[in-house]
């Protein structure tokens, strides 16, 4: 979709720094990404304890196993 919009320069310079990309398209698609994965993971938060767990199902157990590579 093409558009033309007015960007805060001083906004922009900064995003640059912070990211590395180098052109405004660049730029504004990954802000439009990662607004959307942001609202995702919110949406996820708004499950919690709301999920029920098999019975048995320790979460220490996971946790101790978490970092373990077979």
């Amino acid at each position: 979709m093409r558009t033309n919009i007015d960007l805060d320069d001083r906004l922009v310079e900064e995003a640059f720094a912070i990211t590395g990309l180098r052109t405004k398209k660049e730029l504004i698609n990954f802000a439009l990404t990662e607004l959307v994965e942001r609202n995702r993971k919110k949406d996820l938060l708004d499950l919690a304890g709301e999920i029920e767990f098999a019975e048995g199902f320790s979460t220490d157990k996971v946790r101790k196993n978490r970092y373990v590579i077979d």
